[in-house]
């Protein structure tokens, strides 16, 4: 699989897909062993649980929020970057923000992520 198929089943089938499906969905995109790292909270999450409730819990404060590749992915070894947009509404004003992603990778799916993100209330002009 290469580092554009593997990032686009991260981002389109886990922060694009369906609420109802995330846990199953995270258990095909990451190992069990998953380790995801946010700023200033390093392993905050741990497995495919605790990431599909992380990414429900974000996804929940907005509206008709998506999520698309800016710019990438990069693949180099066994880690893959890349920068994403993400478009929504946040209390019916329309926000737009941008993070970047560093993940690695084993066997097909991701085992550690690193990402910095832009604040997410910022209204879009």
């Amino acid at each position: 699989m290469t580092a554009r198929e593997l990032y686009d089943r991260w981002l389109h089938e886990l922060w694009n897909g369906e609420l109802d499906r995330l846990e199953r969905l995270a258990e095909g995109v990451v190992a069990g062993d998953f380790v995801g790292n946010w700023p200033g909270r390093p392993a905050l999450v741990r497995g495919p649980g605790q990431l599909a409730a992380v990414i429900r819990q974000g996804r929940e404060l907005f509206d008709e929020l998506r999520f698309e590749v800016a710019l990438g992915p990069v693949g180099d070894g066994d880690l893959i970057a890349a920068r994403w947009a993400a478009h929504g509404r946040h209390d019916g004003t329309p926000v737009t923000f941008h993070g970047h992603d560093l993940l690695r990778h084993a066997d097909g799916r991701f085992t550690e992520y690193w990402v910095i993100a832009e604040d997410p209330y910022r209204p879009t002009a």
